[in-house]
Protein backbone atom coordinates (compact mmCIF):
# COMPACT_ATOMS: atom_id res chain seq x y z
CA UNK A 1 0.00 0.00 0.00
CA UNK A 2 1.44 3.38 -1.28
CA UNK A 3 0.58 6.67 1.04
CA UNK A 4 -0.37 9.29 -0.94
CA UNK A 5 2.31 12.22 -0.96
CA UNK A 6 1.23 15.68 -0.01
CA UNK A 7 0.51 16.60 -3.65
CA UNK A 8 -1.24 13.80 -4.32
CA UNK A 9 -3.43 14.45 -1.67
CA UNK A 10 -4.02 18.08 -2.97
CA UNK A 11 -4.45 16.91 -6.47
CA UNK A 12 -7.11 14.49 -5.02
CA UNK A 13 -8.85 17.76 -3.25
CA UNK A 14 -8.71 19.41 -6.30
CA UNK A 15 -10.43 16.81 -8.37
CA UNK A 16 -12.98 16.14 -5.43
CA UNK A 17 -14.38 19.31 -5.83
CA UNK A 18 -17.55 19.72 -7.25
CA UNK A 19 -20.47 22.32 -8.63
CA UNK A 20 -22.45 21.56 -5.65
CA UNK A 21 -22.08 22.30 -2.45
CA UNK A 22 -23.90 19.37 -0.59
CA UNK A 23 -21.46 17.13 -2.53
CA UNK A 24 -18.49 19.20 -1.80
CA UNK A 25 -19.58 18.54 2.05
CA UNK A 26 -20.49 15.06 1.93
CA UNK A 27 -16.60 14.31 0.23
CA UNK A 28 -14.66 16.80 2.21
CA UNK A 29 -16.14 15.55 5.48
CA UNK A 30 -14.84 12.01 3.66
CA UNK A 31 -11.47 12.88 2.89
CA UNK A 32 -10.93 14.70 6.13
CA UNK A 33 -11.43 11.27 8.09
CA UNK A 34 -9.86 8.82 5.63
CA UNK A 35 -7.16 10.88 3.41
CA UNK A 36 -4.27 9.35 5.20
CA UNK A 37 -5.35 5.97 4.64
CA UNK A 38 -6.28 5.58 1.19
CA UNK A 39 -4.66 3.45 -1.21
CA UNK A 40 -4.12 3.81 -5.09
CA UNK A 41 -7.06 1.87 -5.64
CA UNK A 42 -9.46 3.81 -3.39
CA UNK A 43 -7.78 7.26 -5.67
CA UNK A 44 -8.27 5.23 -8.13
CA UNK A 45 -12.01 4.86 -7.79
CA UNK A 46 -12.56 8.28 -6.08
CA UNK A 47 -11.11 9.58 -9.68
CA UNK A 48 -13.93 7.58 -11.41
CA UNK A 49 -16.35 8.60 -8.87
CA UNK A 50 -15.74 12.18 -9.80
CA UNK A 51 -16.50 11.78 -13.29
CA UNK A 52 -20.15 11.83 -12.55
CA UNK A 53 -22.41 14.85 -12.93
CA UNK A 54 -23.11 16.61 -9.95
CA UNK A 55 -26.80 15.77 -9.44
CA UNK A 56 -26.33 11.92 -10.07
CA UNK A 57 -23.09 12.07 -7.65
CA UNK A 58 -25.59 13.52 -4.89
CA UNK A 59 -28.64 11.00 -5.41
CA UNK A 60 -25.76 8.54 -5.50
CA UNK A 61 -24.20 9.91 -2.30
CA UNK A 62 -27.50 10.27 -0.70
CA UNK A 63 -28.90 6.51 -1.40
CA UNK A 64 -31.71 8.06 -3.71
CA UNK A 65 -30.56 6.10 -6.68
CA UNK A 66 -27.75 3.03 -6.98
CA UNK A 67 -24.40 3.20 -9.03
CA UNK A 68 -25.00 1.57 -12.42
CA UNK A 69 -22.99 1.04 -15.54
CA UNK A 70 -19.45 1.94 -15.16
CA UNK A 71 -19.47 3.01 -12.02
CA UNK A 72 -21.21 0.16 -10.16
CA UNK A 73 -17.69 -1.67 -8.88
CA UNK A 74 -16.80 -2.86 -6.02
CA UNK A 75 -14.40 -0.32 -4.98
CA UNK A 76 -16.31 2.52 -5.72
CA UNK A 77 -19.61 0.66 -4.13
CA UNK A 78 -16.84 0.35 -0.53
CA UNK A 79 -16.25 3.91 -0.66
CA UNK A 80 -19.54 5.14 -1.30
CA UNK A 81 -21.13 3.51 1.55
CA UNK A 82 -18.10 5.44 3.87
CA UNK A 83 -19.55 8.59 2.93
CA UNK A 84 -22.82 7.39 3.09
CA UNK A 85 -22.23 6.44 6.86
CA UNK A 86 -20.41 10.06 7.77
Amino acid sequence: MTTLSELDRTRLRWRARRGLLENDLIITKFLDQFELQLTDTDVTALSKLFEMGDNDLLDVLLARTALSGEYNTPDIRRLVEQMQKL
